[in-house]
């Protein structure tokens, strides 16, 4: 089988990968908050069995844990609710977005988007991608304002 790679060597497809797996470790951390390091192993082993980026899912979970409360600062004004509300999935979600728009500049905000309403859309609840769009798309204007005005081009 072929790797799709785009022309900076990124693979799309196991970015994608990548982020879903974060977004399941990030669940199992909010649920019982274990050790970084364990966490980071446990699901670094499933993640060998697929094809994946281990960097970029390492930076992900690191970049979160570590980040969490400036994280969830960034989310508070987009919400309806705390995010400690925030159903556990979408929360998850929506933490690994806001860390890639902050932190993840080489990401465009639109992928950003895209993905964590794809990971959502397969894990969480029937609803919860069209709450995690609605919170990231305000979210994106304000962390990424000129890029999310920016004109689109093809």
């Amino acid at each position: 089988m072929h790797k799709k790679h785009r022309s900076d060597g990124v693979d799309p497809v196991a970015r994608s990968r990548s982020r879903r797996r974060a977004l399941q470790a990030i669940y199992a951390w909010q649920l019982n908050h274990p050790n970084e390091q364990a966490l980071i192993a446990e699901f670094a082993h499933e993640q060998a069995h697929e094809v994946a980026d281990l960097e970029y899912f390492e930076d992900l979970v690191r970049g979160v844990l570590r980040h969490v409360a400036e994280l969830d600062a960034a989310l508070a004004g987009h919400l309806d609710r705390t995010v400690e509300e925030v159903d556990m999935i979408e929360r998850a979600a929506l933490r690994i977005a806001a860390y890639e728009l902050i932190h993840r500049p080489d990401v465009p905000y639109r992928v950003v988007i895209n993905e964590a309403i794809d990971s959502t859309k397969r894990f969480g609840s029937e609803h919860g991608h069209t709450y995690v769009n609605g919170v990231l798309d305000k979210a994106a204007l304000a962390l990424r304002g000129s890029e999310a005005q920016a004109p689109r081009t093809r």
